[in-house]
């Protein structure tokens, strides 16, 4: 089994409407299986396509949206 190197920037840059939970995972630095507890507790986006499960890549990088622009900048 070949390492998936992925970044949230690589997704934000990528032009794929869905992305795996490989990838959401490699991007997030968690282990795959903590991606797919987050589906099955609805905490992140996904569609079933026949027996592959899939998240939507623009709901999941809305989950990480950079909202420090959005406030006074204050922390």
């Amino acid at each position: 089994m070949r390492a998936v190197t992925v970044t949230l920037d690589d997704l934000r840059n990528s032009r794929n409407a869905v992305i795996t939970r490989t990838e959401a995972a490699a991007a997030l630095g968690v282990d795959p299986r903590t991606i797919t507890a987050s589906i099955d507790n609805g905490t992140i986006p996904s569609v079933r396509l026949g027996r592959r499960v899939v998240i939507p890549r623009e709901k999941f990088l809305h989950l990480f949206a950079d909202t420090a622009s959005e406030g006074s900048g204050s922390y």
